[in-house]
């Protein structure tokens, strides 16, 4: 047996087997019970340091012209 052969029966069955327990292992790692909270943190991290809400357009030009003017 040539080494492509071997090689790509290898690929086709223990390294398939091993990469489709490996993605479960991340899937069942991702959903364990006790992450939730890690989850719930990361998700609000863009609005972390936010105090109030941000200014449209129209609003912070017309602070501008009153400053400047």
């Amino acid at each position: 047996m040539d080494t492509y052969s071997f090689l790509r029966q290898l690929a086709d069955s223990w390294v398939l087997l091993l990469m489709f327990l490996f993605f479960i292992g991340v899937i069942i790692w991702a959903f364990r019970p006790g992450s939730r909270r890690m989850h719930d943190d990361i998700s609000q991290t863009p609005f972390r340091n936010e105090d109030r809400p941000a200014e449209d357009g129209s609003d912070a030009a017309n602070k501008k012209g009153q400053k400047n003017g």
